[in-house]
């Protein structure tokens, strides 16, 4: 694969030479080509100069899907702002933390989330200019307020800045599990170089349709978005994954390459079939994802008539792509995600910073080999960055293994952790969340097993003193506080936490082990119907 240092900018700039009046962009049915994508982000561009948005500036971004954020990417490129995707599942503190950590002054966002700005107002007052994707109204917020639709100048941006392959364009934000979430800086070589390689191991083909409904705000739906830019192919974007109108979209879309993460490849695996999914047999070359196991590529090649099915690499925001599998060439045995590549020196490594042999587990450490290949740190955080570097090499806090052949597995993360439908949940956030209510005294939130899907989350909380409380009073409490995603399953009530003595922390491995109890309120034993928000 060919290696080059470059920028976003000059991406856009050289696929608009290549294939200008090709179709690049597809959010269901309104598509845009090449070079009506440059011209909308240069329009965009200077309508946002003169708003007073220029190089090195922090735009807050809480949008949907839409040709909207695929031209404000383009548009910060140009200007040499960074973008910082905010989760549209946030609200409360999890908005609150990261809006105000970005340190922007400007926000672009839908009409529909101004309801969790005002609800903030008095912890947001370093926004300056809210700028709205649909109708504006008057907010209980002193920011300006103006819709998106008048930021598209006619006059494309005048004498835009020099901007270098370092210099970066996003902070993505990764779910803290021990502490705040920290904002990964991604510089414009790391996400086009990620995005190059993954077009790469999935084996995507100029002029094809790519499609994926993850959203913007991910580093993975970015990497289609960025990954077709350099090969000619089509970027199809779909708003939010659904069982039912899967196959309908895809036959619409007409996709040869679906990316999909965590329990969508599942549901998609085992759901009834329908009329679409018939017609679509056959026609679909490329399904990757993770995870993706022997058994689970069975199904997509058997059922679905799909060429090639498994996972392409091994990764975190951090660090994209630790390791590597191009599908269709190398074959990866069952739970391997890659081997390792020309971009990372990849090792395992113990305790005590011995090289492990093949088959021995250790943390997994990297360092990179080429220029702007990685995160350039956390965004504020320069002694969190110095802690992950020990001895020349970037400490992931994953365990995993290589085995004789060279294929990477991985085995477990060193923090705690929680997942939920393709999102990681930070415990520290949401315990802070819980600690609000006046009932409660202390509260840890924690994984429990399931054998159906992702772990689910359990809230194991103390109540102060003489209160009042049960379980569906605080479930129904958290729901205006937390994202959909990180909504419990589980609550139980205890008169203590399980602690170490030196330093009474919270000995989360015991409250997973002890799982569901028999006095664990348990929301779909109760016949609580959780409707998305």
């Amino acid at each position: 694969m060919q290696h080059e240092v470059t920028t976003v900018v000059d991406c856009l700039h050289q696929a608009v030479a290549k294939w200008g009046d090709g179709i690049f962009l597809d959010f269901t049915g309104e598509t845009y080509s090449f070079r009506e994508t440059e011209q909308r982000a240069a329009q965009l561009a200077g309508g946002l100069s003169r708003r007073g948005v220029k190089f090195g500036d922090t735009v807050l971004v809480m949008l949907d899907n839409g040709p909207d954020y695929a031209f404000l990417w383009h548009a910060a490129a140009k200007l040499g702002a960074i973008l910082a995707p905010i989760n549209t599942d946030y609200r409360g503190e999890f908005l609150r933390h990261q809006a105000t950590d970005s340190r922007a002054t400007v926000m672009i966002l839908e009409d529909h989330y101004l309801d969790r700005i005002e609800f903030l107002a008095s912890e947001l007052g370093g926004l300056e200019r809210l700028v709205v994707r649909g109708a504006i109204r008057e907010v209980a917020h002193p920011a300006a307020v103006e819709q998106l639709a008048d930021c598209y100048a006619a006059e494309r941006l005048e004498a835009p800045p020099t901007v270098r392959p370092e210099d970066p364009i996003a902070i993505f934000y990764t779910s803290g599990t021990t502490g705040p979430s920290k904002g990964c800086i991604v510089s414009h070589n790391y996400l086009c170089n990620l995005s190059r390689e993954l077009a790469h191991f999935a084996g995507v083909r100029q002029g094809e349709v790519w499609w994926t409904c993850a959203p913007l705000f991910h580093l993975g739906a970015n990497v289609t978005l960025f990954g077709a830019l350099q090969v000619g192919a089509v970027a199809s974007l779909y708003s939010r994954f659904s069982v039912s109108n899967f196959w309908t979209e895809i036959e619409r879309a007409r996709a040869d390459v679906i990316a999909m993460v965590s329990i969508m490849l599942n549901l998609v695996a085992t759901a009834p079939e329908t009329e679409a999914e018939k017609r679509c047999y056959g026609k679909v070359r490329v399904v990757h994802g993770v995870p993706f196991s022997h058994a689970l590529q069975d199904i997509y090649r058997n059922r679905f008539g799909v060429a090639v099915a498994g996972c392409i690499n091994f990764a975190q925001t951090e660090v994209v792509s630790i390791v590597g599998n191009r599908l269709g060439v190398d074959q990866a045995p069952d739970g391997a995600s890659g081997r390792r590549h020309d971009t990372f020196d990849v090792e395992i490594m113990d305790d005590a910073g011995n090289i492990c042999p093949p088959g021995v587990t250790g943390e997994v450490v990297i360092r990179p080999r080429r220029h702007s290949v990685m995160f350039s740190g956390y965004w504020n955080r320069p002694e969190a960055t110095l802690a992950q570097m020990q001895d020349l090499w970037f400490h992931t806090g994953d365990i995993g293994k290589f085995d004789e052949d060279g294929w990477f597995y991985f085995v477990d993360r060193k923090k705690d952790y929680l997942r939920r439908g393709g999102e990681n949940i930070s415990s520290f956030e949401m315990e802070q969340v819980f600690r609000g209510h006046p009932a409660i005294k202390d509260a840890a939130v924690h994984a429990v097993f399931s054998e159906k899907s992702e772990d689910d989350v359990k809230v194991t909380a103390v109540l102060q003193e003489d209160a009042s409380l049960t379980e569906q009073e605080l479930f129904a409490w958290c729901l205006p506080h937390v994202p959909h995603f990180a909504v419990p399953r589980y609550i139980e009530f205890r008169e203590d936490l399980p602690r170490t003595e030196a330093t009474h922390r919270v000995q989360k491995h015991k409250l997973r082990a002890d799982g569901v109890t028999a006095s664990t309120w348990d929301r779909v034993a109760a016949g609580v119907e959780l409707k998305r928000r």
